[in-house]
């Protein structure tokens, strides 16, 4: 890890910081015994993520047959883990503010790849689905943070994508000396997230691993990489499609044993949930 990024992160006063209401939140669901009542109390502190919690609660991909209206429904329905996932991606939403068209696209694409690692997560039980949307959610917090640290800088990153047609990655090499996956781990630990989270963001494109790695840890970043090229598949958060994305041969893929047949299934059935809920996710 770059220690001078690492110094940069840590000690940098002007950086997004995670939103009060979600670390209450999250402090709040860490006690025993915490009641819906607590916890909406505390969401509703916040009446703009209040609203987008209740509004994602009622996207179709959570399921609910009749409509929820109240916080403390929405706790009872979804249960502490995912009222603890919507309520910091509701929450995290603004750190993607000034919202010109660049932090438009980060935030669909962030948002699109937590939906998909959460599908991906769900129909193939690999991983818990909460800490994979979380994973997608934050898999490129990294660029939203450079943006904010010297947004002249990343737009010349943006520009190089655009005019040289190369990847964001490729891109961000020929200007710093790191990448926004570096960025991203060292924001995640500096709002106190698992070490487990900080490691997939981390290794999202390079997928990278100690010969005695977690195997949990190695799944989780897998989903998190393959949710990210979800969205590039499908064009969500990017200039278009990346039509020749091969999926069943990428490093995640196979790595998930996930074959081609299982992969198109799961592209569907995000594709088809996105497109049907992406108006809540705004």
């Amino acid at each position: 890890m770059n220690l001078e990024l690492e110094d940069l992160i840590m000690n940098t006063g002007d950086l997004p910081t995670i939103p009060v209401v979600a670390t209450k939140v999250l402090q709040l669901i860490e006690q025993e015994g915490a009641s819906a009542e607590e916890l909406a109390k505390v969401v509703a502190s916040d009446p703009a993520v209040a609203a987008r919690v209740l509004k994602i609660s009622n996207s179709s991909f959570y399921g609910c047959q009749r409509q929820i209206q109240t916080l403390s429904h929405a706790i009872m329905m979804l249960g502490y883990n995912t009222l603890k996932s919507l309520v910091i991606a509701a929450s995290v939403k603004q750190v993607y503010k000034p919202y010109g068209l660049t932090e438009q696209m980060l935030w669909e694409h962030s948002f699109g790849a937590g939906l998909a690692a959460r599908i991906i997560a769900g129909k193939t039980r690999l991983i818990h689905e909460e800490e994979a949307f979380l994973g997608g959610l934050f898999h490129d917090i990294g660029k939203i943070v450079m943006d904010t640290m010297d947004n002249r800088q990343f737009q010349t990153i943006m520009q190089i994508c655009y005019n040289n047609d190369v990847s964001f990655l490729e891109a961000e090499q020929q200007v710093y000396q790191y990448n926004h996956a570096d960025v991203g781990a060292m924001v995640i630990k500096k709002w106190n997230f698992p070490i487990m989270l900080m490691k997939a963001v981390a290794e999202h494109h390079h997928f990278r691993f100690d010969e005695d790695e977690d195997p949990y840890q190695i799944k989780l970043t897998c989903v998190v990489g393959l949710s990210n090229l979800f969205c590039h598949k499908c064009g969500i958060g990017v200039r278009e499609p990346d039509e020749s994305l091969v999926l069943h041969t990428t490093t995640p893929a196979r790595l998930l044993n996930l074959d081609e047949k299982t992969l198109s299934d799961l592209l569907k059935t995000f594709a088809a949930a996105y497109e049907l809920d992406r108006g809540v996710f705004s």
